[in-house]
């Protein structure tokens, strides 16, 4: 018989090395969270940076305020502009003056600097195949001299985003995987702690699906709360972000964050339940010499 400090001591160990098992869960699903938050962000990064592009429309030097304000109205109702900013003459003389001083118009009998307005498109259309036909729709109006943006700029970024996109998939895919097997190994180390108490009960009878029947809500259970302190801390460390790091959240969708919890609740729970699995089936099979080691 046992004594009930012996009794104490063991129960104390158990929840020691479950809660130890928790942690360990915890901080992985943690890495798995960080990761789907940049996933289902990808694209509200990448329209961020996009949308940030800036096509400057330079109107005919004979075209009055008037005309580039009703001009301006009209973009405004065409469906892959975001925003537009009008700037005057006089705006424009002042921003030029302060970029090459006061001197450059010197040499000019008349103010070269034309009425202009500068639009920022919807990401959906910032690509090079999309900015000639958006190019063309506007140069289309006989009050335009040019449309002016950055070709080789927007080039490197539609690439540039393509390459980041393959890469954080990569990633993710990489840090799935190694999350998977630290559980799996985590999980193994907690249900290998009860081999004896499974071997007997092979011993008097018990079939896989009786002994795994008890192992398996556990898992749900260890799973689950695993999740729970994931999302805690994710929550904590978003938490700190915004307060930080206010400009951030202009690209991060907080209204994503639902599916992330989804996403780290139920990676908790497959993988702990999986690993049970086949775990407590693996030492069913074993001999007894075989559990020694």
């Amino acid at each position: 018989m046992k004594s009930a400090g012996e009794s104490k001591l063991i129960r104390r160990r158990l929840w020691g090395a479950w809660l130890s098992t928790v942690i360990s869960i915890s901080l992985v699903l943690l890495l798995v969270g960080i990761a789907s938050l940049l996933l289902v962000n990808a694209k509200g990064v990448s329209d961020y940076f996009k949308e940030n592009m800036q096509v400057s429309i330079l109107m005919k030097q004979e075209v009055g305020e008037e005309d580039a304000r009703a001009f301006e109205s009209r973009l405004g109702n065409l469906e892959f502009i975001k925003e537009t900013r009008f700037i005057s003459k006089a705006q424009g003389t002042r921003e030029m003056t302060d970029l090459l001083g006061e001197d450059f118009l010197e040499v000019f009998e008349t103010s070269p600097i034309p009425v202009s307005i500068d639009v920022t498109l919807k990401a959906d259309y910032v690509s090079p195949d999309s900015l000639a036909l958006v190019e063309q729709a506007i140069s289309a109006s006989p009050l335009v001299d040019e449309v002016v943006y950055q070709h080789s700029l927007i080039e490197k970024l539609s690439a540039n985003l393509q390459k980041i996109s393959f890469v954080l998939g990569i990633f993710i895919a990489l840090l799935l995987f190694i999350s998977f097997v630290l559980i799996n190994n985590t999980v193994r180390l907690n249900v290998f702690s009860k081999r004896f108490t499974i071997h007997t009960m092979k011993l008097v009878g018990a079939t896989k699906a009786f002994i795994r029947r008890p192992f398996l809500p556990q898992a749900v259970f260890q799973g689950l709360f695993s999740a729970l302190l994931a999302i805690l801390f994710l929550l904590g460390i978003l938490f700190f972000l915004r307060n930080e790091f206010v400009q951030l959240f202009e690209i991060f969708h907080l209204n994503l964050l639902l599916i992330v919890i989804g996403i780290i609740v139920a990676s908790g729970i497959v993988i702990c339940v999986v690993s049970t699995y086949f775990v407590v089936g693996k030492l069913v099979s074993l001999s007894k010499d075989e559990l020694y080691y």
